[in-house]
């Protein structure tokens, strides 16, 4: 078996009754096996899990070590007995032949380190997904968006966007990647606890010259903001500072000072922003992410010293060399087609 399903549940017993059937009766055992890996739960997960779901391999962890690494932990006790690890979201619905076309694409192309499928809306299911759409990518300021998903604008899936396509980064809600590789690069940076620490490791794996592609021939269905809504504010303080550490970890030299510089001017305003909408905590969680960067800032200088060293590629395409500020506020483009670059990817595939 070459390909290894790991669910990471945290108090998720009712996401898994609801959605762990689907991937069971839609994912073919010679294809690949699934486990379910607890992040210290304190419902009835995996009492759920034994009665329910007795044919699932269960990796019961001591304590919640957060998705990231959380991931890490499960994955060394999975084993290296599989070619591929399929992160996948406890709240992810998978269909019909889901699975195949991204171990096909795999199969096919060596030089593909890791590859998403197109997420869909659970709750709306003519639309794309906030955390991973069509695939996602960056701004130099460190602002993601994704095909389908720019800021707060999601698209409907006419099909626009059903190209196989090279992106900054595949989303953390459905992940295959080799795991050889996966332990190359270090895997998930467990100081992230939960937020971007995806688009971290994937920008580790683009710097070292690896492709990571979306496969939109295999959709599934996410839930999305199981764990914190979108509005709490600890969700805040975990985007606003970890957006910050990937940045450190790995900008190029010549641009990060002038990045930072500009992103702390950006952060202020986001935070007043917040401050007169009424959000206080949010407001106040944007200068605790900024003071908790700084704290850690020492910790990561020898991340990012080995990160630039281990670089191949200075210039990543995915790359959006304007500001996605700019671009959405200004120019009013809130779709990904319209962006300035998008011609330039498909040139670039």
């Amino acid at each position: 078996m070459r390909t290894s399903i790991v669910i990471l549940n945290w108090n998720g017993a009712q996401m898994l009754r609801r959605f762990l059937p689907t991937v069971l009766s839609n994912t073919p055992k010679e294809t690949a096996e699934i486990i379910v890996a607890d992040n210290g739960s304190t419902d009835n997960s995996l009492e759920v899990l034994a009665s329910e779901f007795p044919e699932v391999r269960v990796i019961a962890l001591d304590k919640n070590y957060g998705f990231a690494e959380g991931y890490n932990q499960a994955l060394r006790r999975v084993g290296d007995n599989y070619d591929y690890y399929l992160l996948l979201n406890s709240d992810v619905e998978t269909p019909e032949a889901w699975i195949q076309p991204l171990v096909q694409y795999m199969e096919d192309h060596a030089d593909v380190a890791a590859c998403q499928p197109k997420l869909r809306a659970e709750h709306t299911p003519t639309h794309f997904e906030y955390a991973g759409g069509a695939g996602g990518y960056i701004d130099y300021l460190g602002y993601p968006f994704c095909r389908g998903r720019v800021f707060g604008v999601v698209e409907p899936d006419l099909g626009q966007y059903d190209d196989v396509a090279d992106v900054f980064w595949a989303t953390g809600a459905a992940l295959m990647i080799r795991s050889k590789v996966y332990w190359e690069v270090g895997g998930l940076d467990g100081r992230f606890f939960a937020h971007q620490e995806e688009i971290d490791l994937c920008w580790r794996l683009r710097a070292r010259g690896y492709r990571i592609v979306c496969v939109p021939q295999s959709v599934v269905y996410h839930v999305g903001g199981g764990t914190l809504p979108k509005e709490n504010p600890r969700k805040t303080f975990l985007n606003f500072r970890n957006n910050l550490l990937l940045l450190y970890k790995n900008l190029p030299e010549h641009s990060l000072r002038k990045t930072m510089f500009i992103r702390f001017w950006l952060d202020a305003l986001a935070s007043f922003v917040f401050l007169a909408k009424g959000e206080v905590r949010s407001f106040l969680a944007v200068w605790q992410a900024r003071c908790a960067f700084r704290k850690m800032k020492n910790d990561f200088v020898a991340d990012r010293a080995a990160n630039l060293e281990a670089a191949v590629v200075d210039r990543i395409s995915g790359q959006l060399s304007s500001s996605l500020l700019f671009e959405y506020y200004l120019r009013r483009k809130k779709f990904f087609s319209e962006l300035t670059f998008s011609d330039n990817l498909k040139d670039e595939k």
